[in-house]
């Protein structure tokens, strides 16, 4: 019996993201259905989340995305929906993804390959609109915010056919943390006061060589210890 225009697509979309799998060291999926009509999408890069309302803006590096594949799919738009927390102009609070013009005037020949690329897209912050938020908060931060450089991860989904640069050429670098010195132990101690243990925001972008790098091929050699710490040394954690 011949397959339906719906069927054949399906099967088109499963047999490209495998391909897409292949090719990014990004992405991996789990598909359910004969052919699949539903999908769970991960993405393992920067983006951001908040995880407490009147907290900071933290990086989060593993991202899930739902996506099922409705009777009327390709004609209308996957559903979707953000499973993991993720902190965006464009993404609710209870996961609906706003596409753009997509949501609008959905293109029934775009590919699932090519959306996941947009939401990629969309995890790095190379992808978001400010102007109609469904997250207004993350809207105004991200119009507002000096402390990121943006996108916060400049890798393409398909990294494993751009090997030429080293992971940590794509990788904006982090703001370094402000780390407050130990007081000796002669010294009274200081007084606390609070506060973010970073440095407070410039007007300008953080310095290239600043902040966490993710490094590529390295020469390890060995390292003899000068001296232990003392037992009752300060450690401070960052987060």
């Amino acid at each position: 019996m011949r397959e339906s225009p719906r069927i054949r697509r399906l099967r088109s979309d499963h047999k490209a993201l495998e391909q897409l799998a292949s090719d990014s060291a990004i992405f991996e999926f789990s598909a359910y259905g004969t052919p699949p009509d539903f999908y769970i999408l991960r993405f393992r890069g920067r983006g951001f989340w908040k995880p407490d309302p009147a907290g900071e803006v933290l990086i989060r590096d593993e991202h899930e995305v739902h996506v099922r594949l409705g009777a009327s799919y390709p004609r209308l738009m996957p559903e979707l929906a953000w499973r993991s927390p993720v902190f965006h102009p464009n993404i609710s609070a209870s996961g609906v993804v706003c596409l753009g013009g997509y949501g609008t005037y959905w293109a029934p020949s775009l590919a699932l390959d090519e959306l996941c690329s947009m939401l990629w897209d969309m995890v790095r912050y190379e992808n978001f609109d400010e102007t109609s938020p469904y997250n207004r908060e993350a809207a105004a931060w991200a119009k507002n915010q000096t402390f990121f450089r943006l996108p916060i991860d400049n890798r393409p989904l398909r990294d494993k056919l751009a090997r030429s640069k080293r992971i940590d050429e794509y990788l904006p670098p982090l703001p370094a943390p402000h780390i407050a010195p130990q007081p000796s132990k002669l010294a009274a101690p200081r007084p606390s006061h609070g506060g973010s243990p970073f440095r407070q925001p410039s007007a300008s972008r953080p310095a290239a060589d600043a902040g966490v790098r993710f490094l590529g091929e390295v020469e390890v050699v060995e390292a003899q210890v000068v001296a232990q710490p003392a037992a009752d040394a300060d450690i401070l954690f960052i987060e």
